[in-house]
């Protein structure tokens, strides 16, 4: 099995390395260094092998705030990723089958998170340029599968938790960033304020369960688009009031911040095709999740790092 992997830096592509590492499978890994997908040439050079799986994960954004500061840099940018991927793909690797990632911000409303809608009405503005650019990704996969024959699978996934989280200056996805405002309020006394009122709601994917997910769907699906998710959400207080439990820290000392950006007040994926291809997706529990992640940051010391 030969396996190509563009963003293979981030918190997915660095997981799904470890699951494919094995002797039978030959991947290689690709990153911005070594190949700067808004070139139309930056793939040549890795067309020696004649590959069996592409995993585009590349993308350019940041969780949090970024994509309502760099909404036309976020457009062209990831217009030259993908466009530069697909092309390439049609032309060189045709034989290959694709698995693409969507995102949940694409989907117009917070009441309709299934499949079906996902191309219609207009995403939020805040994610416009970000959410745009995916779709518009997978119309291209759509199009090059009716047009050439082309394989693929388009997944969308949840917010992703776990160990080995990217820490590199970045924006934290919320998870991530409460469980370190949290534990530094325990280790070094500093006040922990969260941002909005609390209430708004999030669900949580364990990346080891995410990963596991989509290589059974790569290997019997093709030519679909599949939500990844929990199918169970919860506020941000909630939360909270778990890592507080697992770290030792005062959740009635928490403060929140209602003046601060949090996105959408609501976003939990419809699974229904989900769990009709995976009857029992044996999702690790909230619970679990989260102080296998807590771990990680005592044990690198990542709330000091952020």
């Amino acid at each position: 099995m030969k396996i190509l992997i563009t963003g293979a830096s981030g918190f997915m592509g660095k997981s799904l390395q470890k699951r494919l590492s094995a002797p039978e499978t030959q991947f290689i890994a690709l990153d911005s260094k070594s190949a700067d997908l808004t070139k139309q040439d930056s793939l040549l050079k890795y067309n020696d092998l004649q590959y069996d799986l592409i995993f585009h994960l590349a993308a350019w954004t940041q969780a949090g705030d970024f994509c309502l500061y760099h909404q036309g840099e976020q457009w062209i940018i990831n217009q030259q990723i993908n466009t530069n991927t697909l092309a390439w793909w049609q032309e060189y690797q045709p034989q290959a089958k694709m698995i693409a990632f969507g995102t949940s911000v694409s989907y117009a409303s917070e009441d309709k998170l299934s499949e079906k809608e996902y191309m219609s009405g207009l995403p939020n503005d805040k994610f416009y340029a970000y959410a745009m650019s995916k779709r518009m990704m997978y119309a291209g996969l759509i199009s090059l599968q009716r047009q050439f024959g082309m394989r693929y699978l388009y997944l969308v996934p949840s917010t992703l938790f776990g160990p080995q989280y990217h820490v590199d200056g970045r924006q934290m996805h919320f998870i991530f960033d409460l469980i370190r405002k949290i534990i530094r309020g325990k280790e070094y006394g500093e006040s922990v304020a969260l941002w909005g009122d609390g209430y708004q709601r999030r669900e949580l994917v364990f990346m080891d369960d995410f990963i596991r997910i989509l290589l059974e769907l790569t290997s019997t699906v093709e030519n679909n688009i599949i939500n990844i998710g929990a199918g169970e959400d919860y506020t941000i207080r909630e939360f909270a009031q778990k890592i507080c439990a697992i770290v030792g820290f005062d959740f009635n000392t928490i403060t929140f911040d209602t003046s601060k950006y949090v996105g959408a007040k609501s976003k939990c994926l419809d699974v229904k095709k989900l769990k009709e291809l995976i009857p029992n997706p044996e999702l690790s529990s909230l619970d679990t999740g989260l102080k296998a992640t807590i771990e990680w940051f005592y044990k690198d010391k990542v709330y000091d790092l952020a």
